[in-house]
């Protein structure tokens, strides 16, 4: 491993049941926002999902697992053994049952976690009427001494759940080192089964990621950080994209929504490309999407290990990737076999140039000197007068806009503002990102 995973001093607190019970349901409502997916069908939720969490000013980890049952083969026992794994690295464990039935997946679960029953608390979910609530008190039967009652989908005693987690989190103090330094946030993207999953765990050094050959495994955005030469990272995990025809069932849909929205949380988006199928319309639009929101984008050839070693093969792919992808000529495209562990350092030192390209502020005084030369090397008329640079200003970074002001800007053309990225790109040296230029 090239990178390291990140180590937090904070609290553990972990949901963990068998399916259907709400577990996301909770997790979303003490969260109070949407981050994981719900739905009615069992088995939504497949990796555990590791959010930061704040209630009254207390930060912690709170970790949303898949539902653990008896079966085996499928997805059900990778499933069921990440559950049981985020259980014995919990601080505080929210056992969550359904109080309408206990079930043997219920019963097995609690066996397996009996070890751990000081530290956790038998939260009694969908108790929302007072047939209900009577029924609840049954659940003292399954000998825990800590029980709650609530309502995840009405919010009914969840204040009462958030003060017990928050007397827990008083009671075992931990010292917070709060991160101070800056975070580069990837988002890996791309269509199914194109290696995603496997580069994600390859980078955070544990398996946080359900890897599978079956597409659609990943649901959920799954999130880590690691540090790689003293630079943190914030790696975002989405699920595959596919055309929208395809997508047939509420649960894909949100994936697929989860997946998009993750470009509007990162800097740098890997996007990768399965070198062992053909480049398709899907690609194209997955980088559309990153490009319109101002990313740095980097192109991953994944699989690169699969191939027959050809001489000059990359030059070729590179070229067709060129010719597939024409306005995107600046953009990195690196091909990489995680098994292998090779193309991942260049990958990493890439992203860090794209990072500080992208977050690169220049004076107005350097950018204006620059500007002036410009004009002076190529005077540009539009109906037979002359168009000059009044003023120019950098809007923002991260994405990279510029704004400038000219003394006339009625007929300029695209050529004329082309010209002004190429020189922005070349004399700023931000070659590897796309750069927005405003003219007024």
């Amino acid at each position: 491993m090239i990178s390291s995973r990140i180590k937090t001093n904070l609290l553990r607190v972990v949901i963990i049941g068998r399916p259907n019970v709400g577990k996301s349901t909770l997790f979303n409502r003490l969260l109070h926002k949407r981050r994981a997916i719900t739905d009615s069908t069992p088995g939504v939720t497949r990796d555990s999902l590791e959010v930061e969490c704040i209630i009254k000013d207390r930060v912690f980890i709170l970790v949303d697992t898949g539902g653990y049952t008896k079966e085996t083969g499928g997805y059900s026992e990778l499933v069921s053994e990440k559950s049981l794994d985020a259980a014995r690295q919990a601080d505080l464990i929210l056992f969550l049952v359904d109080v309408n039935e206990v079930t043997g997946n219920d019963l097995e679960f609690i066996e397996q976690i009996r070890p751990f029953q000081k530290r956790t608390i038998l939260v009694v979910n969908k108790v929302d009427n007072s047939e209900r609530e009577q029924m609840a008190w049954n659940m003292y039967e399954l000998g825990f001494s800590h029980v709650i009652q609530v309502s995840a989908l009405h919010s009914k005693n969840i204040p009462v759940l958030e003060e017990e987690i928050l007397a827990f989190i008083d009671k075992n103090p931990r010292t917070v080192k709060v991160e101070s330094e800056s975070i580069v946030r990837l988002a890996i993207l791309g269509k199914p089964n194109t290696g995603k999953s496997t580069l994600t765990n390859h980078l955070l050094g544990e398996t946080r990621s359900l890897v599978s050959d079956v597409p659609g495994t990943t649901r959920d955005v799954i999130e880590g950080k690691f540090r790689y030469k003293g630079i943190i990272y914030q790696v975002l995990d989405t699920a595959g994209i596919r055309r929208k025809k395809k997508v047939k069932n509420p649960i894909e849909y949100y994936s697929v929504n989860r997946a998009i929205k993750s470009i509007k949380e990162s800097d740098v988006v890997f996007l990768l490309i399965d070198i062992t199928e053909e480049i398709s319309e899907q690609d194209k639009k997955i980088a559309s999407h990153v490009v319109k929101n101002g990313n740095g984008i980097i192109f991953v050839l994944s699989k690169w290990d699969l191939l027959k070693p050809v001489p000059n093969r990359l030059q070729a792919v590179k070229d067709k990737v060129r010719f597939l992808f024409p306005a995107l000529g600046y953009v990195p495209i690196l091909p990489v076999s995680v098994p292998n562990n090779a193309g991942i350092e260049e990958l990493l030192a890439t992203t860090l140039r794209v990072w500080k390209q992208l977050t690169t502020q220049v004076d107005t005084v350097t950018l204006n000197k620059l500007a002036k030369s410009w004009i002076e090397y190529y005077p540009y008329k539009t109906k037979g007068k002359e168009v000059k640079i009044r003023y120019a200003t950098q809007k923002s970074i991260n994405p990279v806009k510029f704004i400038v002001f000219l003394n006339r800007k009625k007929g300029v053309r695209r050529e004329f503002k082309n010209y002004i990225k190429n020189r922005i790109k070349s004399d700023l040296k931000m070659e590897m990102i796309p750069v927005d230029i405003e003219f007024r």
